[in-house]
């Protein structure tokens, strides 16, 4: 089981590495539907497992100066708040329970499906958005930033997915004039003290598995390289659409 373990981590690295999100979108319903590990469990590992990796591509996009600090000190001061709000919730709540499992995975269906419509409909989002709202950017950009980070701190606490698809959506939405790669290394920088704080949070509930955490680290380091390499010989538009299938056939699974 932990060779399945990493090569599962494996597997979700390198399409991290190619598309920029999939990490919580993958990992927590894979570890759910295909090792049976209780949802609860499955969010709390997931997350200590983004922070760890996201860590690595922070220190990547920092020394390529591809993260605006300014972005993500935005984020965080309204995804953290949430997050700790959200864990706070979380810890009156029995945890273990069929109930929590249910809800939990329902909730996770729900946010893959919303990923997966931002990812397929991500360039006709955008034009709509920018032809209807031109100067809503300008004048209400940072608090906007701050509301989608606290919006991002509830979705990764209950479910450890968001801070992806939807986050990269919603800074290309804000910050037009910031290229993709500051787009998607501000968004993973953000990431990081978010998933790592959601993560101690489940970790202090009992939420994590720990030998999981490590197998699938093994194999997701490896992964985020290999992914990274092929990342240049793939187009976009097909790893996007290949990602928002496999969303959308596992957030269904989940939401039923």
């Amino acid at each position: 089981m932990l060779v399945l373990y990493a090569l599962t981590g494996f597997c979700v690295g390198a399409l991290v590495g190619m598309t920029g999100v999939g990490g919580g979108s993958l990992m927590t319903p894979l570890l759910i539907l295909l090792f049976g590990i209780h949802p609860v469990a499955a969010v709390g590992t997931d997350l200590l497992y983004a922070a760890v990796t996201k860590s690595v591509g922070t220190l990547v996009h920092g020394y390529t100066h591809t993260v605006d600090w300014r972005v993500v000190r935005r984020l965080s001061a309204g995804s953290i708040p949430m997050a700790v709000l959200t864990l706070g919730l979380l810890s009156l709540f029995d945890l273990s329970s069929a109930h929590a499992a249910r809800l939990t995975s329902r909730a996770l269906g729900a946010t893959l499906l919303i990923t997966a419509l931002a990812l397929l409909f991500r360039t006709s989002l955008l034009t709509y958005l920018r032809a209807r709202f031109p100067g809503l950017r300008r004048r209400r950009g940072a608090a906007l930033t701050v509301v989608m980070g606290g919006i991002l701190g509830v979705l990764v606490s209950i479910s450890s997915v968001g801070a992806g698809a939807i986050g990269v959506t919603a800074l290309i939405i804000l910050y037009p004039e910031l290229s993709a790669p500051r787009i998607v290394g501000s968004d993973i920088a953000h990431a990081v003290p978010l998933t790592l704080i959601a993560g101690a949070g489940h970790w202090i509930l009992g939420s994590v598995d720990t030998g999981i955490l490590g197998s699938l680290l093994t194999g997701s380091i490896p992964g985020i390289v290999v992914g990274s390499w092929v990342t240049i010989r793939v187009p976009d538009r097909v790893l996007r659409l290949v990602l928002a299938g496999v969303l959308f056939l596992v957030g269904g699974r989940l939401v039923t």
